[in-house]
């Protein structure tokens, strides 16, 4: 069975974005970014609601057509534009870029993409994440944690009725600062 793994570049008070919304403290730099891409390459597909999945597809489809661009960014629109996307959404009409738009049930959706054949599925944007995780169906979490205190904003972790136990399966620090943590729940 496939796994879901929420993973985000988090601040170091656990916040996904800034009061206002902002996510720009958050940029990885080159060497961080290049591991990603090694993560993403490995996927089976992304799990996407609205906001995050207009986010991405207004930027990553041509990122790698400006002659600026590095090379990390040029290999991610590759890696992106590759992946199967499942965007949740009940306002969307349409989704482009390799993507399956998905209006049923949540938990019966991503239970279906779980038992289907491929690669793990990463799940972005923490609203999707956190309804996905409080229907128990998050198996790990990828968290790169920014040397950033924000105070306040979006959390990466929503209030949850029922604790559970993780066990850390790998670490990474990077001269920028930022550590790679790697967790299986349960």
């Amino acid at each position: 069975m496939r796994k879901v793994i929420y993973s985000m570049l988090i601040s170091l008070d656990g916040y996904v974005e800034s009061p206002s919304g902002d996510i720009g403290w958050s940029a990885p730099d080159e060497e961080v970014h290049a591991f990603i891409n090694d993560l993403s390459r490995d996927m089976g597909g992304s799990l996407y609601g609205r906001r995050l999945y207009e986010n991405m597809a207004a930027f990553w489809p041509t990122a790698d057509q400006n002659p600026d661009a590095p090379a990390v960014e040029v290999e991610y629109a590759r890696l992106w534009r590759a992946m199967p996307k499942y965007v949740f959404s009940k306002t969307l009409d349409k989704v482009d870029w390799n993507s399956t738009l998905m209006t049923g049930d949540l938990e019966e959706e991503v239970t279906r993409l779980k038992r289907q054949e491929g690669g793990d599925l990463e799940v972005g944007g923490a609203t999707l994440a956190w309804s996905v995780l409080r229907l128990g169906l998050v198996d790990e979490f990828r968290i790169f944690l920014q040397p950033y205190v924000l105070g306040s904003g979006k959390p990466f972790f929503p209030r949850l009725d029922t604790a559970f136990k993780t066990r850390l399966l790998e670490t990474k620090a990077f001269p920028s600062g930022i550590v790679y943590l790697r967790y299986e729940v349960g």
